[in-house]
């Protein structure tokens, strides 16, 4: 039983899936008269042909006539063959199984309901054949009436667009209204759209203007639809129209528009910011100082109200003070405004006046437009500058007198000067005005005598500003610099140059030259009036400065060893502050060239001379005892210390910051130093066990002395000893090997052979030079120089004794023949023997192992060999 119902659900199934359906657009539908409309039919799960043929009839009070057929031209009905032969009905095929029925322009009388009917090419009678749909048809009662907009708007200004749209309301339809805009060449835009469901609906080009505000709907309960367009741009000139529509509600939720009409509104033009801006300033004007300047800049423009102005005042090209499109007044200060005075009225305010102000003023403008919404921000419509306007400022210069007079006279070089500036009589200072003063100096005419005449140039020393800032100019900025010469303001009238020790080069003329500082607008200091004084002349007599050297002996040296000291005192003339110099000088005899022993600085640098010996500078001594004092001391002195001994003193001065000046010198009289010594005698001499050698040998090379006399004791006894070697005879003094000082301290110098030296002491008066491996630059004259020292017998002090040169002996190192060709020669016979023996052996090996006849039968040894054997 269960199979048998599952065979009928199935057969019923492909029954249904199979069956013909025939539909219609959804009705009810509700079209204007006079509108076009269309009918479609649609035919689906059929057997037969896949083109199918249409039937339409049209039921009117119960009453059904043929409309149009696919297949039979005389289908239609009498009545509605005239509309079908002019195409107002027709039918229209979309495809095998869809056909429209289109009514060109329908009638009232076309209110009816239409029936869609398909013939049977089924095999079997399923599903349905036909479909109906109903059509209302009322009479077209929109009406689109519009409110022309002013043809010329500024730019920035709005734009109104009023439409009004109405209708009979017999049926329930809905109306929209489109503002759209048509410029010259463009196709027609749609701007906006109200409608029917009360939303709106903009252009996407106008999408973001709409967001921010830029379009605005004003609409009225009584049919009247406005749009309102704010700050209009370029881009907004054309001719605007309005269309109305009449929609009506369809199945399914889907608006239709049944009916439009639209209206042409006007053509509008946007006039040009740059165009209608016009900028003024007002009135040429002459004032005096510390008068208050005003001055007017009227701006126009259309809209004025929706244009945001920037105004900025300008002199002689430069900003002077400018107000923002925010109202913000920039670079404003007390003395300097802008105000506004009216919508476009700004007035430059400048109080107390100064010659500065002078000038050609003028008004630029910018007028400035917003995009609208809060990040639409601003754009710069337009920019125009006033005509100028000449202002003039009359100064009325400060009056004043002015000397100069030298207070402080210099007598002598390097004698303090002042000069003193005097300003009085001082009117039409303005308040909080200043002095400032600079000062010249002129040199001395050169005497017509010496060169030809010509006009000195004035050179500048320096100069104070209205703050009292120092300027100092460059021939006398160091001076400045250093305190040397001063400019000061001591009174508001009074000014002061001083010098602190004039020079020659300071003789001359000198005036000052005052200068009157006001406030400025800008906060500022600006001169207004300069005067020169008269030159006063500045010089002295000129009087060469002198020195007078003494020198005394304070302790006199009577004995080798003792101290000698002596002092210098100088005295000067025409000299001031000086400072002082030394030099110690001495002389063995009168006709011999001096040498320093020390010097001392003006700075009290105390050097020793190039001839001073360092091992004994700790025994010299320099030093100022007073002013114009000087003591030098000379402890344990020498044999080689005798001679004449002077000072060679110098004097100087200084400026402040500035290195010292030679002014005079003078040497003073010579102080003798002179004893006897009865010291012992010493000589020097010099010998060898040989004087021949062959290289790589050792020489040795005694160095002797002797003491005779009073000789002291051995522990009182010490020498320097030197060794020279001489390439070559001759006089020649040679090159120092080494030396060895009387406290035994050898020092040997750097040599670039394979020999090297060696000193030793083999007694108390006998020291030896050994070279060893000696080499032919060995060869050549040696000799030594020896310095004793010893303690004198009467001061107990050590004393340096003359030096001693010993005789010259001449030292050969030889080449050895047969040293140097006897090993050579042994290794070579050696060599020579062992590659004979060598070969020979290898021979008689060769022979035995590779040309012995291994096959041959050996003979009998009883008879005789065979001839081919041998």
């Amino acid at each position: 039983m269960e199979n048998v119902l599952s065979l009928i659900l199935l057969f019923l199934s492909i029954g249904v899936s199979n069956a013909r359906v025939v539909s219609v657009s959804p009705g009810p539908l509700l079209r204007v008269e006079g509108q076009p409309v269309s009918l479609r039919c649609d035919v689906t799960d059929y057997e037969g042909p896949r083109e199918q043929d249409f039937e339409w009839t049209m039921t009117v009070a119960s009453k059904t006539i043929p409309v149009i057929s696919t297949f039979d031209p005389k289908y239609s009905d009498s009545s509605l063959s005239d509309r079908v032969t002019s195409g107002d009905l027709a039918v229209v095929r979309l495809g095998d199984s869809s056909v429209e029925l289109k009514i060109q322009k329908v009638r009232s009388s076309d209110s009816a309901t239409y029936t869609c009917s398909t013939p049977s090419t089924d095999s079997v009678i399923t599903g349905n054949y036909k479909a109906d749909v109903t059509l209302k048809v009322i009479a077209d009662t929109l009406k689109v009436t519009t409110v022309t907009p002013e043809p010329i708007v500024p730019e920035g200004g709005d734009i109104t667009l009023f439409c009004n749209i109405s209708r009979q309301f017999t049926d329930p339809t809905y109306l929209s209204v489109t503002w759209s805009l048509n410029k010259t060449g463009v196709s027609s835009a749609d701007i906006l759209s109200f409608g029917p469901d009360g939303g709106v609906v903009t252009a996407s080009s106008y999408a973001q203007r709409y967001a921010e505000g830029g379009l605005r709907l004003a609409v009225r309960g009584d049919g009247s639809f406005g749009l309102v367009i704010t700050r209009v741009t370029q881009g907004d000139a054309g001719t605007y129209m309005c269309t109305g529509k009449e929609w009506t509600h369809e199945a399914g939720g889907r608006w239709k528009s049944i009916l439009g009409k639209t209206v042409k509104m006007g053509a509008v033009a946007v006039t040009p910011t740059a165009q209608s801006l016009s900028v003024e300033a007002r009135s040429n004007t002459t004032l005096n100082m510390d008068d208050t300047l005003t001055l007017t800049c009227l701006v126009a423009v259309a809209n004025l109200a929706s244009v945001a102005l920037e105004v900025n005042w300008l002199m002689n090209g430069g900003s002077v003070v400018s107000l923002g499109r925010d109202g913000v007044v920039v670079d404003g200060s007390p003395l300097v405004g802008l105000e506004r005075a009216g919508p476009g009225d700004f007035r430059l305010v400048v109080r107390g006046v100064r010659k500065a102000n002078e000038g050609e003023y003028s008004c630029r403008v910018r007028a400035w437009i917003s995009r609208g919404g809060p990040g639409g921000g601003w754009y710069q419509a337009a920019e125009k500058t006033s005509n100028p306007v000449q202002v003039l400022v009359t100064r009325i210069e400060p009056s004043f007198t002015m000397t100069v007079k030298l207070s402080s006279t210099p007598k002598v070089t390097g004698d303090p000067a002042e000069l003193a500036c005097l300003v009085s009589n001082i009117t039409h200072l303005p308040a909080g005005g200043r002095l400032g003063v600079s000062w010249e100096y002129t040199p001395l005419p050169v005497p017509p005598g010496d060169r030809p005449t010509t006009t000195p140039n004035k050179l500048p020393i320096g100069s104070l500003d209205a703050q009292g800032n120092l300027k100092p100019e460059l021939p006398y900025q160091d001076r400045l610099a250093s305190g040397a010469i001063t400019l000061t303001r001591v009174e508001p009238d009074t000014f002061k140059l001083r010098f602190l020790r004039v020079q020659e080069s300071d003789k001359g003329e000198y005036s000052c030259s005052v200068t009157t500082w006001s406030p400025s607008t800008q906060g500022d200091m600006e001169n207004s009036a300069q005067k020169i004084s008269t030159a006063v002349p500045v010089q002295w007599d000129s009087k060469r400065p002198s020195l007078t050297a003494v020198a005394k002996r304070v302790r006199e040296a009577t004995a080798g060893g003792a101290t000698f000291e002596m002092s210098c005192t100088v005295s000067q003339e025409n000299l001031q502050d000086p400072g002082y110099s030394v030099l110690v000088q001495t002389q063995e005899k009168v006709d011999v060239v001096p040498r320093t022993v020390m010097s001392l600085s003006p700075d009290s640098v105390l050097q020793h001379g190039a001839g001073t010996d360092p091992k004994r500078r700790d025994s010299l001594v320099l030093t100022k005892t007073g002013p114009a004092e000087f003591n030098f001391r000379l402890a344990g002195v020498q044999l080689s210390d005798r001679g004449f001994y002077w000072c060679s003193l110098t004097s100087w001065t200084k400026q402040p910051g500035q290195a010292w000046t030679k002014a005079a010198s003078a040497q003073s009289n010579k102080v003798q130093v002179n004893f006897q010594e009865t010291g012992p005698s010493f000589s020097v001499a010099i010998h060898s066990d040989t004087t021949t050698l062959y290289p790589w040998e050792t020489a040795k090379l005694d160095c002797a002395l002797s003491v005779s006399g009073a000789s002291p004791k051995t522990e009182d006894l010490a020498y320097e000893v030197r060794w020279y070697q001489t390439p070559l005879r001759g006089g020649d003094e040679g090159t120092l090997l080494a030396s060895v000082d009387r406290f035994g301290l050898i020092r040997k110098q750097t040599r670039n052979g394979s020999s090297d030296v060696s000193l030793e002491r083999s007694d108390a008066h006998t020291y030896a030079l050994n070279i060893h491996a000696t080499q032919d630059s060995d060869s050549g004259e040696y000799h030594c120089r020896a310095t004793p020292w010893y303690v004198s017998a009467s001061t107990g002090v050590w004393t340096q004794g003359a030096e001693l040169t010993s005789d010259r002996l001449f030292l050969a190192v030889h080449f050895a023949m047969w040293d140097s060709l006897k090993l050579p020669l042994l290794y070579g016979a050696v060599a020579s023997v062992s590659v004979g023996l060598f070969s020979l052996l290898l021979g008689l090996v060769c022979a035995h192992c590779c040309c012995r006849n291994t096959t041959h039968t050996p003979r009998s040894r009883n008879k005789l060999m065979d001839l081919e054997m041998d």
